[in-house]
């Protein structure tokens, strides 16, 4: 499907260069193929300006067979063009997706945080605190920093409030961690020589083979945060 619409918006990309075709002729090809192929869907006058635009960004049909724009769906295409200009960000949007999995909802989401400035970026105490190698995993395992908006909370919420919600779009929770997270417990007990502790939530990294604690702080970043 994506290669049929890349070859629609390639025809009208050339008609309009030889034949200074005018917007008006979005509503009559929109019209015609819907004649034509009653039973396909996609044939929308703003779909037409998605073909065109893609078989604009794309310039050959080999690439986009090739190239890992091709094997996300359209609506994935369609939301890298219309919110990404520069190619090549766009492509490392579309290897991200590819390899992680991303809904469209995802993939908005990461676009409109900025995920490609925000990884590893966060304060952290990675260095001091984990043993030799593990800092770069650490790095890989988890997006840092990590934004939370979807859970819709104030800016007042306390760290108990923020559990309910984040286990509430757990999906959403987990694509925000990253690629390969599954979720053990919230409040999870531990009893360490009689004495009792309880992890927020717990996670488990399955490509690492190792468990992640997450501790919940409301607020701004403290320096004595990284000392945990």
């Amino acid at each position: 499907m994506v290669e049929l619409y890349w070859n629609i918006g390639r025809i009208i990309l050339n008609r309009q260069s030889d034949q200074l075709w005018g917007s008006k002729i979005f509503d009559r090809v929109a019209r015609g193929l819907r004649a034509e192929f009653p039973h396909m869907k996609g044939f929308s006058r703003t779909n037409l300006y998605n073909m065109r635009t893609f078989a604009e960004a794309w310039g050959d049909e080999e690439s986009i067979v090739q190239s890992v724009t091709g094997q996300l769906s359209w609506t994935h295409d369609v939301a890298l063009l219309n919110k990404i200009s520069d190619r090549e960000l766009r492509q490392w949007y579309a290897r991200r997706a590819v390899q992680h999995g991303w809904s469209v909802a995802v993939l908005e989401h990461q676009i409109h945080t900025r995920l490609h400035v925000r990884e590893g970026a966060a304060p952290n105490n990675l260095e001091s605190r984990l043993l030799s190698g593990g800092t770069d995993l650490a790095r890989e395992v988890a997006k840092d920093p990590l934004i939370f908006d979807f859970l819709g909370l104030t800016a007042e919420a306390q760290e108990h409030a923020l559990e309910e919600p984040m286990t509430l779009h757990l999906s959403q929770t987990l694509a925000e961690f990253g690629a390969g997270f599954a979720f053990v417990g919230r409040q999870y007990h531990l009893d360490v020589d009689g004495d009792d502790f309880y992890i927020d939530l717990l996670l488990y990294h399955v490509p690492s083979d190792r468990y992640v604690v997450v501790e919940l702080k409301a607020g701004k970043f403290k320096p004595e945060h990284l000392g945990n």
